[in-house]
């Protein structure tokens, strides 16, 4: 008589396990869409806060904030260390996250552009800091926040004392390097570097919400918009790229892992709408407003999977 066999021989213990690993081979590019997806719709969520935030804004100051790279000292260039994602983070949120100074010269250091009165005395411009969290005259002139904090995402844009922050600045190089405290709204990827807070927990940040506001009066794209209002911040990205990644690959815009990071025709071509186009007049999308550029699921500012306000 037989022994009775009992459990699974090694043959069907592996033919079990096989099954399961095709099951999840199957399973896991699926779950890898759908978390796409929905990143996408909630970076499409953070665009259409802003949005609402950005019109709020123009109400109550008359235009939208400004986007170009420099800290004006009066009418001088003083400093190439700004861009759009840093001044878009300081309307909306203020420079320290406090609330927006309507009487902002827009500088990377938080100082006035313009000779600033407080009281009897009249400070030089340049020489007085206007978020100062203890001083009652210039917090009393704060707005609030515009956006959201959480919805905002925002994250400090370099490491700067017992501060972390998104980019090594000191490593990459560039202007950029004396505005590490400043902030920039993070989209909704998580492609940044892992971040830790002041109260020692980490997070993945995101990669910094590109802003672009249009010269309304302009028709033609070059006009329109300033190619160089983000040049720094996307110079920075590429360099730590690089530096974490080596060698680019070759796309047809050329060798870069951000492709705007290449020449300038690469981003106006980018930001054109085809559909209004001629061969000799090229029109940009959203000519009497502003552009808003994330970098996408793939971290890189410039590919096919960019979300922007505008329909690629």
């Amino acid at each position: 008589m037989k022994a009775k066999r009992s459990g699974l021989t090694l043959v069907e213990i592996l033919v079990v396990v096989g099954v399961i690993a095709i099951l999840a081979g199957m399973l896991l590019p699926a779950v890898s869409m759908v978390r796409k997806t929905a990143r996408e719709a909630k970076q499409k969520v953070q665009f259409t806060a802003i949005d609402l935030a950005l019109a709020t804004f123009k109400n109550d100051h008359g235009d939208y904030p400004p986007s170009d790279r420099y800290s004006w000292l009066a009418d001088t260039q003083q400093t190439e260390n700004s861009s759009g994602a840093q001044k878009l983070a300081e309307a909306l949120l203020g420079w320290d996250l406090l609330g927006f100074h309507p009487d902002s010269g827009w500088r990377a250091d938080g100082t006035n552009r313009w000779p600033y009165r407080v009281g009897t005395t009249t400070h030089a411009a340049g020489t007085y800091f206007l978020y100062d969290r203890t001083v009652e005259h210039d917090m009393n002139k704060r707005r609030s926040r515009y956006l959201d904090i959480d919805t905002s995402n925002a994250v400090r844009l370099g490491i700067t004392g017992a501060h972390d922050g998104l980019f090594n600045l000191g490593a990459v190089g560039g202007p950029l390097a004396s505005a590490a405290g400043t902030f920039v709204l993070g989209d909704a990827f998580g492609k940044g570097k892992e971040v830790v807070l002041p109260d020692g927990t980490r997070r993945r940040a995101g990669l910094p919400v590109l802003y672009y506001r249009a010269n309304s009066s302009a028709r033609m794209r070059e006009d329109v918009y300033d190619s160089r209002d983000n040049d720094n911040l996307v110079y920075a990205k590429e360099q730590t790229d690089l530096a974490q990644r080596g060698t680019p690959p070759v796309r047809a815009t050329g060798a870069h892992w951000n492709p705007l990071a290449g020449t300038v025709t690469t981003f106006y071509d980018y930001i054109t709408d085809w559909r209004a186009s001629t061969t000799a007049f090229h029109v940009p999308h959203k000519p009497d407003s502003y552009i808003l550029i994330s970098a996408g699921n793939d971290g890189f500012y410039g590919t096919d999977d960019d979300i922007c306000n505008f329909s690629r």
